[in-house]
């Protein structure tokens, strides 16, 4: 009796928005771990549609915590940028926080 093996190669495409997700953190998390030593200053960059709201969405997420915050509207003012400089001691604290923010604040747009 002879038994076939087939491989599955999945595109990237085919994925659910989950697996993309958990895929983008594994590729962060090993990029954090290869450029810098912790603990470290973390930059996180956020798109949101303006709005006061979520705005102070992020900000509180991030707040007593020693974070210098900057937001910066787009040219048409129909986005926000917020930026937040923080210490962090590793990359899996980074990475908690991305989703923490993306569970958190509808819309947003981490980069």
């Amino acid at each position: 009796m002879q038994t076939k093996l087939y491989l599955c190669i999945r595109r990237k495409n085919d994925m659910s928005p989950q697996e993309k997700s958990e895929e983008f953190y594994k590729k962060l998390r090993s990029q954090l771990y290869e450029t810098a030593s912790w603990p470290s200053i973390y930059l996180y960059k956020f798109i949101v549609p303006t709005d006061k709201d979520k705005i102070a969405q992020i900000e509180g997420l991030f707040n007593n915590l020693g974070a210098v915050i900057t937001t910066k509207a787009s040219g048409k003012g129909t986005y926000t940028s917020v930026s937040v400089n923080l210490q962090m001691k590793d990359p899996e604290a980074v990475i908690a926080k991305y989703k923490e923010v993306a569970a958190n604040v509808e819309g947003v747009i981490s980069l």
